[in-house]
């Protein structure tokens, strides 16, 4: 077995990072410089030296080296593994990738990488005996473990104990769910595996079934002595705005989805004019919107707040990739990309921050890229955003994520059947992304990179692009009934909600793996990225088997969709789950919560007189602030124009320099009708009241569509709520605000509610046990139609 060290180094500048490969494998010393010359260096700017593992040479001077830690999704070096096939090298064992960095001093090397996905090692350049075993330990591989199906002591434990359990498991389950779920099984006599607990948590978590605003909440009005309701007088008319006047006295709200978001949406379409153009609405992975006679738009926007916190470019890229997958999950071509991204102030000094935060600057350059390499490896355009600054997001950065889908009218098949078999298609699980639901559930601390590392992944954007392909032409062929995305709760999610009417039976071991090591219940929880989930009839596996083949992607057979109403899980003859989908789904508590509202004029902002300033002077100090100032540098680094659809681009005026209002895009070449997306973004206004937020939201986004040509009668909307811990009053209380404002501006302009996604909990809770909400913050976009895109503005 042979193991070499290839290093990459500029011709031109000798200060520049080096690009190094570790290749073990049966392969001749002719294969390596074939892959090396071939494949891994340009030489018209790079040189390439080859050495073996035990006759490494000196490198004079200060170094570090970084590395991917195991698990971790190294793309390059699966993109070296699959090279040298194609150049007829077949015995390459492991491929490992780093970057080497001359360093002036010591200190110089701790600020290269991230600890949670990253090892680093620092080295004088004699320390050749040092390298090579830290070299000998990065091509090591897991080896097989001895995989258990644990029991959970779950049926006699006491109150505090099902505390504790939830806690050191990361289930993110308050003591009421552990207490049903207790209840559960002391009926069937049993304890629960923990493959069985761990599919309960990511199916009953606020990322998943948005318990929160599921849950009946007790609001209360608070005013101080003698203060009576005022009542703007344009909003005098309770008819108008009934979701004002009924926050202005203490209730009682059943749902906050049912009785403000899906409700007006209702309440439209059941008027005289109605929404004829809303095809679904809240029920699929993505909104979904009439075209025209042939085809449908469909559009969704996810968040990936926590993940990017820990690591901002694998979690960027990884909710780029996500929301993706939302729409190819209702069997659309994906055709553009939206993304809102909240930071830090870029200049807040490294010596503020608490323990476990990363500098902002770090967050946004990370997040940045992550977005970037994502899409426009995907050959998606990024076509619309915003970007903001303000000090509540330093330790909590808000990466929204949005796709926008086109597809054939009708062609999205929705219900598996018994008898369908449940197929896996795209890219192999691994360790990475597991605990993404629950964790995403709860409040970030100092220790929560320790304690959730495994919940953090890197994309795998080529894999998800020759996915697509697939997915777009078994659509076309009828090769399945139901698709659905490996989102957060990976298998255990896709398998469950695509099962939930019918039942399932799956064998783990026929599940394909990145790699060696994982217990049962991992491979069943892992959020692992780039994979879809298909019900797919017996009699078309052979053609979707041939399609894949096709477009090398792997499609695997791991189970059929049963029709007990259960869902059943093996590991090699080992029952890991079996469960009612009625408990699954069912059984989880409605969650009570109290609201408290304390109303405040002008809550956090400063309404004084300003200082007299020169107008000159205010002016250019206002366009030098960061959230007004240009953005230009960041939209530049994505592709808007690749699939050649955008009509009205990202930046606009005489220079092509100025941002637009909203982007405009000609989905089919073959007509000038055309689809607006546009966004509104106002979290100063959720420091006073989140109600107006929600207007000016709404308003703001509704604004924008109509500047560039949109029709405001062919529109739709959704909403993305982030937002702090709901179990505390004061937040909840500006939670039920906002979303009653949504109702009154949906009512007022009569625009329709097609999706949405709350993300809570994103606080920040420091060693010392003070906790810092980020402000209120409400994303609202906008998909409308365009007549005619020549008339765009």
């Amino acid at each position: 077995m042979a193991a070499y060290l290839v290093t990459v180094r500029s011709i031109h500048d000798s200060a520049a990072p080096q690009q190094l490969y570790l290749l073990e494998g049966q392969f001749s010393v002719d294969d390596l410089h074939l892959l090396a010359n071939a494949l891994l260096h340009d030489s018209v700017v790079q040189v390439a030296e080859c050495q073996p593992i035990d006759a490494l040479t000196s490198e004079p001077g200060l170094w570090a080296e970084v590395a991917y830690r195991a698990g971790v999704t190294d793309n390059e070096a699966e993109s070296v593994r699959i090279g040298a096939k194609h150049l007829g090298i077949t015995g390459m064992r492991v491929v490992r990738t780093l970057r080497r960095y001359r360093l002036a001093h010591a200190s110089e090397g701790r600020n290269l990488a991230n600890p949670l996905i990253q090892v680093t090692l620092s080295y004088a350049g004699e320390a050749i005996a040092e390298r090579a075993a830290w070299y000998t330990e990065l091509l090591q591989t897991p080896t097989e473990v001895v995989a258990l199906v644990a029991q959970v002591a779950l049926r006699e434990a006491d109150d505090d104990e099902l505390v504790q359990i939830s806690r050191k498991g990361i289930l993110a389950l308050d003591l009421r769910e552990m207490q049903v779920i207790r209840d559960y099984y002391r009926g069937e006599g049993r304890d629960p595996t923990d493959g069985e607990l761990e599919t309960l948590a990511q199916t009953w978590s606020e990322h998943c079934s948005h318990k929160t605003f599921k849950a009946r909440v007790h609001y209360e009005h608070a005013r101080t002595k003698n203060q009576e309701p005022n009542s703007p007088s344009n909003l005098s008319d309770s008819t108008l705005y009934p979701g004002y006047h009924m926050l202005e006295r203490d209730c009682e709200i059943d749902s906050l989805i049912k009785t403000f978001l899906m409700s007006a949406t209702e309440q439209l379409m059941e008027t005289q004019t109605g929404a004829p153009f809303v095809l679904s609405a809240f029920v699929d992975n993505a909104g979904i919107i009439v075209f025209d006679q042939e085809y449908e738009l469909s559009i969704k926007v996810e968040t990936h707040n926590h993940p990017s916190a820990l690591e901002p470019f694998g979690g960027a890229n990884t909710g780029v990739g996500g929301v993706v997958r939302d729409v190819l999950g209702v069997s659309a071509q994906p055709i553009a990309n939206t993304d809102v991204l909240c930071f830090g102030p870029i200049d807040t000094p490294d010596t503020t921050l608490s323990p476990g935060v990363l500098p902002p600057r770090q967050v946004a350059a990370g997040v940045v890229a992550g977005v970037r390499d994502y899409g426009n490896k995907l050959g998606i355009p990024t076509v619309n955003g915003a970007v903001l600054y303000d000090p509540g997001y330093t330790a909590n950065p808000l990466v929204y994520c949005g796709t926008l889908g086109l597809a054939p009218r009708g062609r999205h098949p929705r219900g598996a059947k018994a008898g369908d078999l449940v197929v896996v298609l795209g890219g192999r699980t691994g360790r990475d992304g597991i605990h993404g639901a629950t964790f995403s559930s709860e409040e970030l601390t100092h220790t929560t990179a320790q304690d959730v590392g495994s919940a953090v992944q890197i994309g795998d954007p080529i894999t998800e692009k020759k996915m697509i392909d697939v997915v777009l032409q078994a659509r076309d062929a009828k090769l399945y009934h139901a698709i659905t995305d490996c989102g957060a709760g990976g298998l255990s999610s896709a398998v469950g909600e695509m099962g939930e009417e019918t039942g399932a039976l799956v064998d783990l071991e026929k599940v394909p793996l990145k790699y060696a090591g994982l217990q049962p219940w991992e491979i069943w929880l892992s959020e692992a990225q780039e994979r879809m989930v298909l019900a797919v009839p017996p009699q078309s596996i052979a053609t979707l088997q041939a399609l894949c083949d096709s477009e090398d992607v792997e499609a695997t057979v791991i189970g059929q969709f049963t029709g007990d109403q259960r869902l059943t899980v093996r590991h090699r003859g080992a029952i890991l789950v079996d469960l009612g989908m009625n408990f699954v789904h069912g059984g989880r508590p409605q969650r009570v919560l109290n609201a408290m509202w304390q109303a405040e004029t002008g809550q956090g902002l400063d309404l004084k007189q300003p200082h007299a300033l020169d107008p000159h002077t205010a002016l250019l100090r206002l366009l030098a602030h960061p959230n007004i100032a240009s953005k230009e540098p960041i939209v530049r680094t994505y592709d808007h124009e690749v699939q050649g659809r955008t009509v009205i681009k990202p930046l606009v005026g005489v220079q092509c320099d100025g941002p637009g209002d909203a982007a405009v895009l000609q989905p089919i070449r073959s007509s000038m009708r055309g689809a607006v997306i546009g966004c509104g973004i106002n979290p100063r206004y959720g420091l006073s009241d989140p109600y107006w937020m929600a207007l000016a939201c709404i308003d703001e986004a509704l604004r924008n569509i109509v500047a560039v040509g949109g029709d405001p009668a062919q529109a739709a909307i959704l909403d993305n709520f982030c937002w702090g811990d709901p179990r505390h009053p004061d937040r909840m209380a500006g939670l039920v605000r906002a979303s009653a404002g949504c109702y009154d501006a949906a009512l007022a302009y009569r625009t329709p509610f097609i999706s949405g996604k709350d993300s809570l909990n994103n606080e920040y809770r420091a060693a010392d046990g003070v906790r810092t909400p980020i402000p209120p913050t409400l994303l609202i976009s906008a998909l409308a139609i365009i007549p005619d895109v020549r008339q765009a503005v």
